[in-house]
């Protein structure tokens, strides 16, 4: 016999399909719904789960740990299949794909049939089919299902792989999501109350070139954002973005290597905040994925309250997957060296520098029977076990007042508030003179071991001479 928990997860899924469809980019009530209303009305949800970057190629054993968290929505953070096709590291050779003499591109799209394949591979999967059965999934997008890495609105083929994705998404199919200009879509969950408001972005079909500091919502999703954030108000609103909003951490990786975030759009990033503010709207907070670890962040200098981002990345591609184990020291080491005015440290983080660069997935649990209630952030392991994590109550989401905003004045730094471009070179570029400096010294022990060479060999010549 199910269990009251799994009844009302069906009941709650019979909701779901039977009584809401999407309309535009809001959930709205079938005629004839009045039964599902009231299970609505009484169903809240309390665990979501999320997660980024999914190699279909790649074994997934993490299904399993967030099978095994049973949540209620499953929201996929884009990446959700590596569709574009990788040329190998070629730094000599007809075609070179690194280095001042590249002349090819290393990524290039592949085939509607190609995509539409990798998606069908995780689709069918034993275990992601598992979930499917009782959790709700929806999702965005990112660049490698978008079609390319790193693409922006001038790709030609976002048309057709945004059918794609809706196909993978199980979107029904006279959804106006399927006719508008991009992916974005927002949900609301739960009873008066406690209420969830699900928004979900495109940061790829109208996004400007990431040196432009141009667009990367466009004005139609822009219009769009402003009246979803101006709508009635919710008890929590959970912005889903692909690339991270609050850490920029490309000021302080460069000249070394740079990630896409909203910090390479400052204009576009402010613009995101004051309407947040603009609107009043308690209870934001972010999720993200794209950059290959987990981690959280937080900015306290924009709407009057802490804004979270909880960054899940990936369910497959991670950053320590590309060294052998015995060099994920170096990896764990280069993190915690590496500046960051806005990341959440603390002690129960599994590593120092409290970002997990192994497979992982992100967790949101309300506990909406608490006094008050109680929200808990966490980066998940592949066995489920927290790698780091925020709890704190719903009413830190909340301005305490018109005049809240904490602001900086010029020279100073305040955790959580100061942004990383505003550091001191020395602080802002210390990994990259670290990892000149290492270089140099490599290479003056190289020259010195080459010279003690010369030398000990010169000795062994004049010595064999004399005898």
């Amino acid at each position: 016999m199910e269990s009251a928990g799994r009844r009302s997860r069906w009941l709650w899924l019979w909701w779901w399909w039977g009584g809401a469809v999407i309309s535009g980019a809001v959930i709205v009530s079938c005629g004839g719904g009045g039964n599902s209303l009231k299970a609505e009305e009484k169903l809240a949800v309390s665990r979501i789960a999320f997660g980024s970057c999914a190699d279909q190629s790649a074994p997934q054993p993490i299904w399993n740990a967030i099978i095994k968290f049973d949540p209620q929505v499953f929201i996929w953070m884009g990446d959700n299949i590596y569709g574009d096709n990788k040329r190998p590291f070629r730094l000599f050779g007809k075609e070179r794909t690194i280095g001042p003499w590249k002349n090819v591109p290393r990524f290039v799209p592949a085939s509607h049939q190609e995509m539409e394949a990798k998606y069908n591979i995780i689709k069918t999967s034993p275990a992601y089919s598992r979930l499917r059965r009782n959790t709700k999934i929806i999702g965005t997008w990112d660049d490698h299902d978008y079609g390319l890495n790193d693409a922006g609105k001038e790709f030609g083929a976002k048309n057709s792989n945004q059918r794609l994705l809706l196909d993978f998404l199980d979107e029904p199919q006279d959804s106006p999501r399927r006719k508008q200009a991009g992916v974005y879509a927002s949900y609301t969950l739960g009873p008066v109350g406690r209420q969830i408001k699900i928004i979900l972005l495109d940061t790829r079909y109208h996004r400007d070139p990431l040196s432009s500091d141009g667009t990367i919502l466009g004005i139609s999703q822009w219009t769009w954002l402003e009246k979803e954030l101006k709508s009635p108000a919710s008890a929590i609103t959970l912005i889903g973005s692909s690339i991270q909003v609050i850490s920029n951490l490309s000021a302080v990786t460069r000249p070394l290597f740079s990630m896409e975030s909203w910090g390479r759009f400052p204009k576009e990033r402010d613009r995101l905040f004051k309407l947040i503010a603009e609107s009043k709207r308690d209870g934001v907070f972010f999720i993200s994925g794209d950059v290959h670890y987990g981690e959280i962040t937080r900015y306290d200098c924009a709407v009057g309250y802490p804004l979270y981002d909880i960054t899940s990345s990936g369910l497959t591609q991670a950053v320590e997957k590309v060294v052998p184990p015995s060099l994920h020291f170096i990896v764990r080491f280069l993190a915690w060296l590496t500046p960051s005015t806005m990341r959440v440290i603390s002690r129960s983080c599994r590593h120092k520098s409290c970002t997990y660069g192994q497979p992982n997935f992100g967790e949101i649990e309300i506990d909406w029977d608490a006094t008050p209630v109680a929200l808990k952030f966490e980066v998940r392991d592949i066995n489920g076990l927290p790698v780091t994590g925020v709890h704190i109550p719903l009413s830190e989401l909340r301005a305490q007042s018109t005049n809240s905003v904490a602001t900086v004045k010029v020279g100073e730094h305040q955790r959580h508030c100061s942004l990383e471009v505003s550091l001191p070179w020395i602080v802002k570029y210390r990994l990259a003179i670290f990892f000149f400096c290492t270089v140099a010294v490599l290479l003056l022990a190289w020259l010195g071991l080459n010279f003690a060479a010369i030398l000990v060999f010169r000795a062994c010549l004049r010595k064999c001479k004399l005898d």
